[in-house]
């Protein structure tokens, strides 16, 4: 089977996916990494680019012999998608693109960039994980999963979150939409509190070969407040 990568967001983790990880692998071998300062690789030093974290993973498939693959990206792991998308694209068979957008300073985000990087300062990385996952759910704290990816988040120390701020405010791939040729599923929680619509829409009407999945009652983290559906949404389109 083709594999399919995934690709979480900021202060994410490989981790996020293990709720839904044995449905996708029955259609799909699943390789989730961990980017550098997150997750298992919170150890790893921070990477301050998308452009940089796009060629990481590219070079992290080409050393597990990876020649052809599915690629998922979640939040800031979709603008990391994008450019893989972009760089290693004759490798790619469908793209999705989760929950994320085109450009890294979002408008209607549930705070701007530069207040996250003060609150990260000033709180400390412990507690910034669990205020930025909260946002992640319609339930906020109170969500099932909650705990879960709040645990993942709180890996992260303040340089990886710094310099994960700093890639997204100094990133835009709204001119490079056009270029991207793979069959690309969008998908989006319509309670999303970080991805606006007009970002989704803009993915949607932009790429060429798109598909959009609109979820009613999600947020930021439909594969963990939904993950049956999650799943469905995910092996139909590699199915197709």
């Amino acid at each position: 089977m083709t594999p399919l990568v995934l690709v979480h967001g900021f202060m994410g983790g490989s981790a996020q996916w293990d709720g839904c990880r044995d449905t996708l692998q029955q259609h799909a071998d699943v390789i989730a990494v961990d980017l550098p300062g997150f997750g298992a690789n919170a150890h790893l030093p921070p990477i301050d680019s998308i452009g940089g974290y796009a060629d990481w993973v590219a070079r992290h498939l080409r050393g597990l012999g990876v020649e052809e693959y599915h690629l998922l990206g979640h939040s800031m792991g979709g603008m990391i998608a994008q450019e893989i998308a972009l760089r290693d694209g004759e490798r790619i068979n469908r793209l999705v693109l989760y929950a994320t957008g085109a450009v890294g300073v979002l408008p209607g985000r549930f705070e701007t960039i530069e207040h996250s990087k003060r609150r990260a300062g000033k709180d400390g990385p412990a507690a910034t994980a669990r205020r930025i996952a909260a946002t992640w759910f319609l339930d906020c704290e109170a969500a099932t999963g909650y705990e879960h990816c709040a645990g993942i988040a709180a890996k992260a120390k303040l340089a990886a979150i710094n310099a994960g701020l700093e890639a997204m405010q100094s990133w835009s791939g709204e001119q490079n939409l056009s270029r991207i040729r793979q069959e690309t599923l969008v998908l989006w929680g319509d309670q999303d509190r970080t991805y606006p619509w007009s970002q989704i829409q803009m993915l949607w009407e932009t790429i060429p070969n798109t598909l959009l999945a609109v979820v009613p009652g999600c947020a930021h983290a439909l594969h963990a407040e939904r993950p049956d559906f999650f799943t469905r949404l995910i092996s139909d389109f590699l199915d197709r």
